[in-house]
């Protein structure tokens, strides 16, 4: 992820003495994601701007915006399963 914007590592300690990696639990879904979407090769399934330009502000690398949506509830998804429950009955 050279080139690429990075925020903070998950193992840099901040003001207090925690990690934010010692919050996640080592069975947390959220780990499966994240070594899944790491495992693979992101420039062969198409994703643009893997190897970064060198000049110009630096991206996010095409990893984190796809862990954020894999992760993340979808709302066009949670919306259509409302629409097909039925309405209560008054």
């Amino acid at each position: 992820m050279a080139h690429h914007i990075s925020g903070q590592s998950r193992t840099q300690t901040s003001l207090f003495p925690e990690v934010l990696d010692h919050f996640v639990t080592e069975g947390n879904s959220v780990r499966v994601v994240d070594v899944f979407v790491d495992g693979l090769d992101h420039e062969t399934l198409g994703f643009e701007r893997v190897i970064a330009k060198s000049k110009g502000r630096p991206g996010y690398h095409p990893a984190i915006p796809l862990k954020l949506y894999i992760w993340l509830p979808q709302p066009h998804l949670i919306f259509s399963s409302l629409r097909k429950r039925k309405p209560p009955k008054h």
